[in-house]
């Protein structure tokens, strides 16, 4: 995957600041202290399940079949993609229960049906 932006300090890892803006056909110049918008944060393994996301419309059934990763993880990198875009996490009691209703579900020790009500009663 091609490097379209810098986030971070390839010398050290740490947070890069925007400082100037130039414009190719003017050469007009804007400078100031300007923040990268929520996408351009996101690590290249980010974006590419971002981009497979969309592409199947949010099936993560479908993702996971493209990326070759189990449903659980696919629901994991669902909610790391979610916390990196800066939306609330679920509490880690919650995440964990619904990884375990997840595995459950592949397994096939209890049917997604099944799953949906024990969630329901667990969200309450």
């Amino acid at each position: 995957m091609p490097k379209y932006r810098l986030s971070k300090c390839p010398a050290c890892g740490g947070k890069l600041e925007i400082i100037k803006y130039q414009c190719e056909e003017c050469g007009t110049e804007i400078i100031g202290h300007f923040e990268l918008e929520e996408f351009a944060r996101l690590t290249d393994q980010q974006l590419l399940f971002l981009k497979i996301f969309v592409k199947t419309r949010g099936n993560l059934s479908e993702l996971q079949k493209e990326l070759g990763i189990s449903y659980p993880t696919a629901k994991a990198r669902l909610e790391e993609l979610a916390i990196a875009m800066g939306y609330e996490s679920e509490t880690i009691e919650s995440r964990e229960k619904t990884l375990e209703i997840l595995e459950k579900i592949e397994k096939g020790e209890i049917t997604p049906e099944e799953a949906k009500e024990i969630l329901k009663k667990y969200k309450k």
